[in-house]
Formats: C-alpha cells, structure tokens, sequence
C-alpha cells in the first residue's frame, strides 16, 4: 500500500502500481476527464503511470499553469518532428515554450517556410 497526501491535507491509501487516472475517477468521473498531469512529490507525472510510492499527490487539469507548459513543450516537439519528416535534413537548433505558445528555430541549406 502507498499512502498520498492530498492538497487539502487528507491522506488515503492505495494499492502500489495505481494510476493518477484511477485515482481521479475514484475520486469523480468529471475529474478523470478533466485531468491531465499528477504530480508526486513535487514530479509532473502522466495519468498512466504507475505509482509506487507515496508523498504528496495533485491531479492537475488544463487549467493549472505547469499543464499549459507542458502540453506547449510536447507541442514544440511534435512540430520539430513533423519539419524534420516533412524536410528530411532540417537540423533542429532550439524550441522552448514561451509565455504565450512555443517556437522552433531550424536549420537547414535550402529555404522552406511553413
């Protein structure tokens, strides 16, 4: 069993290998479709992975900040991926998210533009 402790200071036990997705439709089925990231003891973690430890637990939704972040990195990287299949070549410099989206910078001989 592994032990979390919720934002409200409320602790509950589950059995070790259970998913954040588990727990947030335990918890309601609004939650479950809502969420997006947990994050344990301080780690952003995705709803399918098992948990094997306890610590401090938050299920986050589209709504918290880090969310935002995350899906615009994981954004940046699909599109890093689709330039370097679309333009086999194209060399990939740099592509953090910013305050309001993300970029990619690239490199490559020949001009393209998207």
């Amino acid at each position: 069993m592994i032990e979390l402790v919720f934002p409200d200071g409320s602790k509950r036990s589950f059995e070790a290998g259970v998913t954040g997705r588990q727990i947030a439709a335990g918890i309601a089925k609004s939650l479950e479709k809502k969420a997006v990231l947990v994050k344990l003891d301080g780690q952003l973690l995705d709803l399918e992975r098992p948990l094997n430890h306890g610590g401090a637990f938050q299920i986050l939704t589209r709504e918290d900040p880090e969310v935002l972040e995350t899906i615009r990195h994981d954004a940046a990287h699909v599109l890093a991926e689709a330039v370097q299949e679309l333009f086999p070549g194209t060399q990939v410099t740099i592509g953090p998210s910013i305050e309001d989206g993300f970029y990619y910078d690239f490199a490559r001989d020949e001009p393209f533009s998207l």
